[in-house]
């Protein structure tokens, strides 16, 4: 594979960070009807990305609907750079769904990235979505483990400036790193991630997508 410039990339997601809005336009809690999950899937080293979107009632997480797009994943992985290879089937996915989501929560980061450009909020800025972020994994910044009961939650402070929270979704488990991807602000973010997690450490919605999408790369015998 030849290599790529990503100067061009670093700079579109600098001016696209100034797009991206952390100001909460979350409807209040009694007036959210639908949350939406995202996830990709493929083959380690693999070329074919399965992508879902998967929307869920709320607050009674049922599911109501379905979105899915497979296709070439043109764009290597770099760290740093996932949007550029996940995005585009992603958005297949939005443009299909008829009713769109109160708000989108995405397997990976949103402001709690170098540029503060991660996929939930390019996720958001293109689509004009309230998006969250919520990764299993640190990307970049520093923070101190918070306690062990479910709903604690620490600062990722990157260069003396917070870019996320670090949350307990579950008591003893590993805590996630969660960031607004955009019209959201920090607190109601990992708010609404505790409101989405009441059995299991990940959200409900990316647990349902992540599901959809493994189902789909083993249906097409990419294992």
């Amino acid at each position: 594979m030849p290599s790529i410039d990503t100067k061009p990339l670093v700079a579109l997601q600098e001016r696209l960070a100034g797009l991206a809005s952390l100001k909460n336009q979350l409807p209040l809690w009694k007036k959210i009807r639908t949350v939406a999950g995202c996830d990709v899937s493929c083959r380690k080293h693999g070329k074919t990305g399965y992508a879902a979107i998967v929307v869920l009632s709320f607050p009674d997480l049922k599911f109501l609907v379905q979105q899915t797009a497979t296709g070439l994943l043109e764009f290597p992985y770099i760290p740093g750079l996932l949007s550029f290879r996940e995005l585009p089937l992603l958005l297949e996915c939005w443009r299909n769904l008829e009713e769109k989501p109160d708000v989108v929560i995405c397997d990976a980061q949103g402001f709690a990235h170098p540029r503060r450009m991660g996929l939930a909020s390019h996720f958001g800025v293109e689509t004009g979505a309230v998006t969250v972020g919520c990764a299993k994994t640190r990307l970049t910044g520093e923070f101190e483990e918070p306690d062990m009961e479910r709903g604690s939650r620490s600062d990722l402070v990157l260069n003396g400036k917070k870019i996320g929270e670090v949350l307990r979704t579950r008591d003893g488990v590993k805590p996630l790193f969660i960031s607004p991807g955009h019209r959201i602000d920090f607190r109601h973010a990992s708010e609404l991630i505790l409101r989405l997690t009441p059995m299991f450490r990940q959200p409900e919605p990316i647990r349902v997508a992540h599901r959809l999408v493994n189902q789909l790369r083993m249906e097409h015998n990419d294992r």
